[in-house]
């Protein structure tokens, strides 16, 4: 079992950049497929990232690509998201998650853990 925490939300500007950092424990985070979701007011979950247990293989919703960076750290049980050219639109609450299973997949019922979220908001 993994237990995951979100850290690095806040107020910034349209245009301006934040960096999210998702903290886990347990000893095998290295074997977990690892993601990142967002929920805004009134609308469902949706996928954001993901990233194998490696690192090798990394997949980004269209509305993020190009702005938006997943990594890992698996010698620090960290990964993160750094979010740039932020718009008003990606204001949402974000989530860190964890699988077990081996492909990284956009779909929020493959993910097992979850952490609390951190909010995000960018203003116009």
């Amino acid at each position: 079992q993994v237990q995951l925490v979100e850290s690095g939300g806040g107020l910034v500007q349209a245009g301006g950049s934040l960096r999210l950092s998702c903290a886990a424990s347990g000893r095998t985070f290295s074997s977990y497929t690892m993601g990142w979701f967002r929920q805004a007011p009134g609308k469902e979950r949706e996928f954001v990232a993901t990233i194998s247990w490696s690192g090798g293989r990394i997949y980004y919703a269209d509305s993020v690509k190009g702005r938006f960076t997943i990594s890992r750290d698996n010698a620090k049980n960290m990964v993160y998201l750094q979010m740039n050219s932020l718009k008003p639109e990606d204001t949402a609450v974000y989530y860190c998650a964890a699988s077990r299973l081996v492909e990284p997949r956009a779909d929020a019922g493959w993910y097992s853990y979850w952490g609390q979220g951190t909010q995000v908001t960018v203003s116009s």
